[in-house]
């Protein structure tokens, strides 16, 4: 008896130790072979500190009207410092970010102090899977190039994006159809403003294939009324397409095509229209070396959209070519040094030199140093 009663407590006992240790082992590694969730919250930052001089240009800092983005010369200053937050889960989303520069004193200038400093805020959600929908102020549906330098292939924006909005407020809508491509439908206040300045509304539109790793082919549309409301309607039909495509490991090419179209001021007139162009060759040197040469070309019947948004007064039509060469050294992945050289020139003169004499040539030299995380 007593021999039974004791192989029967060593029995329970060492099922009990047995238990213990395969229930404790599973969880020991359950827990070490999940991996780490993503963080919804992030934090992001960018600073493009410059310094530009201008060759044959007026004795100011300030550049010539159509470029806004580092459009001061002989002068070291900020063209845009971010800073942001974003939120992602999957399900919903958003971002407020701030910023501040010479960016944004050009192209803020008509919006209420409130909005200036307004980089980007907006919210949304999956309405169902695959889809967006946001709603607030965004980075522009339009163009090759960004507000952001760095992500760009050239330091300075060419004509053509410095001419097309930046930024949008209103509602955007994505879809993407598959991993290749991506549907985008918009409602906004109108051409790169916040505040709106009439009763009616615009529409964009944006297509984005991109069918191998390589090639990426975008067709951006915008269509509205982008007169003040004490003004005669005068309707905006706009679009720009680009594709770009890597060669090889070190050469990538890029093309962009716009062309828009806006109706006269006067009933029955003939339709003030726009188209420019750009080619870009990027070719990279050596490890945290790169070279970026750029061909434009913009013409702009009676100035439309270059000048202002009204066209200037009289015939006259705006037709200015440029080419720019850039390079650029990054000694981190997430800082980049550039200098670029670029030059402008037209049929008539269109600016006033140092002497006070018209010219139809313009150049100028930038240098930078940027940082994003």
């Amino acid at each position: 008896m007593n021999y039974l009663l004791t192989l029967g407590l060593t029995l329970t006992a060492a099922s009990g130790t047995a238990l213990a240790q395969t229930t404790s082992a599973p969880d020991t590694t359950r827990v070490a072979l999940v991996p780490d969730a993503p963080r919804p919250l992030t934090f992001y930052g960018f600073v493009d500190g410059y310094y530009g001089y201008d060759f044959k240009h007026a004795d100011t800092q300030d550049r010539p009207g159509f470029l806004y983005s580092h459009d001061r010369q002989n002068e070291f200053t900020v063209n845009n410092a971010i800073i942001g937050v974003r939120y992602d889960n999957g399900q919903v989303r958003g971002a407020v970010g701030l910023h501040a520069g010479t960016y944004v004193t050009a192209n803020y200038a008509a919006e209420d102090q409130v909005f200036k400093h307004i980089y980007e805020a907006y919210a949304g959600f999956r309405p169902f899977e695959k889809a967006w929908l946001d709603a607030g102020i965004f980075t522009s549906h339009i163009g090759f190039e960004s507000a952001i330098s760095k992500d760009n292939w050239t330091l300075t924006r060419s004509l053509m994006a410095e001419n097309s909005p930046y930024y949008e407020a209103g509602v955007r809508f994505t879809y993407e159809v598959d991993p290749k491509l991506t549907l985008t439908a918009l409602a906004l206040n109108g051409w790169q403003n916040i505040r709106e300045n009439n009763q009616a509304k615009a529409v964009g539109t944006q297509i984005q294939w991109k069918p191998t790793d390589k090639l990426v082919m975008n067709s951006s549309g915008f269509y509205g009324n982008e007169q003040p409301r004490d003004l005669v309607r005068r309707r905006r039909y706009f679009h720009n397409f680009y594709t770009s495509y890597a060669a090889t490991n070190r050469l990538a090419l890029a093309v962009v095509f716009d062309v828009g179209k806006q109706e006269s001021e006067r009933r029955g007139g003939k339709a003030d229209t726009w188209h420019t162009g750009a080619a870009f060759v990027r070719y990279q040197l050596a490890d945290k070396w790169s070279a970026t040469l750029r061909g434009e070309y913009y013409n702009a019947d009676r100035g439309v959209v270059i000048s202002s948004i009204s066209p200037v007064a009289g015939d006259g039509n705006s037709q200015i070519r440029a080419a720019s060469l850039n390079l650029d050294y990054a000694p981190a992945s997430n800082v980049v040094v550039r200098m670029e050289g670029r030059g402008f020139r037209s049929p008539q003169a269109f600016l006033t030199d140092r002497n006070g004499q018209p010219t139809a040539s313009y150049g100028n030299l930038t240098t930078s140093i940027a940082l994003s995380f």
